[in-house]
């Protein structure tokens, strides 16, 4: 059952305790009403009837179980009318939710650019062009226009990844994860692969570098400390069982102090040295430069390509701003080697994700235009100037449309990246703060949840926090309205009916 109607059967529950067990009316009464005649005429009859009793039982049930005041210091006892207006909102409600998607369009608030729960990046337009066109039209996704016969879905991304990155080959599957196992699998399996004990970190969803490296069928072979490791730890550690060493970017935490670990650079002079090859395992995927916008320092993929590993591996859903997948780069006979590998085509990506992938990278051909078009880099390159200027725009309609019901302000706040790339990192940004005098924060929160579309922000010192960095233009209508509605009378008396 819906939170909003749970609320209206607490009510009720404590208002009106066994008595309303009496009134509540009959199946066939309610199937008469004017909503349900209403849904009767687009659903069919079992569906409606099946959702009228579920909500009778649920009400009987609360009631039977409800430790009720004795009969003389009951309120108000509820009618036969509203007892089935209660039960036909509810039974309305759950067949608009049965009969709409499950995934809906969320107003990021929160700050967070890669909000790993809310889908991490936005798709640029030419991306979202791109998706369309593969998704409602046949394509040459393995189709070679020059033989007329069967080519590579990479193909398509091949030369482009070439000229950004200057790597020989490329292959693309669903995610860094799998690019990590897919790597390990063909060029490990049943052999050691040495890596830092400061590099054994935990990914989204509680998976963890030494949980896929078992997976491929590898050993991990552990070297240092948590916060040290030199190049010899390697060297010692290296046997006629290695098959390789392993370089992993801890993109998602950040060590200070006493620490440091071998770079990249001396790594490939080591595995030069034994003839083993390294991959590098680098995440976040940065592919445009970042400098200018005062963060963290962050490797890019060109930069780590260029210190000579044979394989790196990135995703394509973080910092590179595009759809969710896991991209290989390097030497071609290793890459060679994976595609060859049953895995690769368990873990290939479909046409709709190839599709915003080549899309995405073509913008970075044009780094300007790429700063522009990929929301993921225009919310990090944003003004704060223009932030500043479009939370004060918003706060000042909502104080107009909220009147006395709400203290309206804007504050300086800090937006962060998010989705496990530059933990360190943090924007200076604006949001509008929001403290309702009649609706406790949490509330507001939860209310705006449920609100379509949603809304999310973040709570902070009582107020609730909108940062307008990850507001896309034209959505701040969405969210006057939204917030209007819930502390003006009219969202208070609906509250009120549940």
């Amino acid at each position: 059952m819906s939170g909003q109607f749970d609320w209206g059967l607490n009510n009720l529950v404590k208002k009106s305790g066994e008595k309303a067990l009496h009134q509540l009316p009959p199946v066939n009464e309610i199937l008469q009403s004017s909503k349900i005649s209403e849904l009767l005429g687009s659903y069919p009859r079992e569906m409606v009837l099946e959702i009228v009793r579920g909500a009778l039982d649920h009400i009987r049930g609360e009631l039977r179980n409800s430790e009720s005041s004795s009969e003389s210091s009951i309120e108000k006892i509820f009618s036969r009318e509203q007892l089935k207006d209660l039960v036909a909102q509810e039974t309305a409600a759950k067949i608009k939710r049965l009969s709409g998607s499950n995934l809906r369009k969320v107003i990021n608030g929160t700050g967070i650019i890669l909000h790993t729960n809310l889908g991490r990046s936005l798709l640029s337009p030419a991306a979202c062009q791109a998706v369309f066109l593969a998704a409602s039209s046949y394509i040459n996704l393995e189709f070679d226009f020059d033989t007329g016969k069967r080519g590579s879905r990479h193909a398509v991304i091949q030369d482009i990844l070439s000229r950004l990155t200057g790597a020989e080959s490329f292959l693309a599957v669903n995610n860094n994860a799998a690019a990590v196992l897919l790597a390990l699998s063909t060029l490990a399996r049943e052999r050691e692969v040495i890596v830092s004990r400061g590099q054994l970190i935990e990914i989204g969803g509680s998976f963890r570098i030494p949980e896929i490296m078992k997976q491929s069928g590898c050993t991990l072979v552990e070297v240092g400390t948590t916060n040290k490791t030199y190049v010899d730890d390697y060297r010692t550690a290296i046997t006629e069982r290695t098959a390789l060493i392993l370089h992993v970017h801890t993109s998602n935490y950040h060590i200070i102090g006493f620490t440091g670990q071998a770079s990249i650079s001396e790594l490939v002079k080591l595995g030069r040295e034994f003839n083993l090859p390294v991959m590098s395992d680098l995440g976040s995927g940065v592919l445009a430069d970042l400098g200018p916008f005062d963060l963290p320092v962050e490797p890019t993929v060109q930069q780590v390509l260029d210190a000579g590993p044979d394989v790196v591996t990135f995703s394509g859903d973080k910092m590179l701003g595009g759809p969710q997948a896991g991209i290989i780069a390097g030497k071609k006979e290793f890459i060679e080697e994976m595609r060859r590998n049953p895995l690769a085509r368990a873990l290939r990506i479909d046409k709709l994700t190839l599709a915003a992938l080549e899309a995405t990278l073509r913008s970075y051909l044009n780094p300007e235009q790429a700063l522009k078009e990929i929301p993921t880099l225009r919310m990090i390159a944003g003004s704060l100037e223009d932030i500043r200027l479009r939370a004060e725009e918003l706060a000042f309609e909502l104080k107009e449309a909220v009147q006395k019901e709400a203290e309206i302000t804007v504050r300086s706040t800090v937006s962060r990246i998010g989705g496990g790339a530059m933990p360190a990192a943090e924007l200076p940004s604006f949001a509008v703060a929001v403290k309702p005098h009649k609706v406790n924060t949490e509330r507001l929160g939860q209310l705006l949840r449920c609100h379509e579309p949603a809304v999310l922000g973040r709570v902070q010192e009582d107020f609730f926090l909108l940062d307008l960095r990850t507001v896309q233009r034209g959505e701040e209508k969405i969210i006057l309205d939204a917030v209007s509605g819930i502390l003006t009378k009219e969202g208070k008396k609906e509250l009120f009916q549940g």
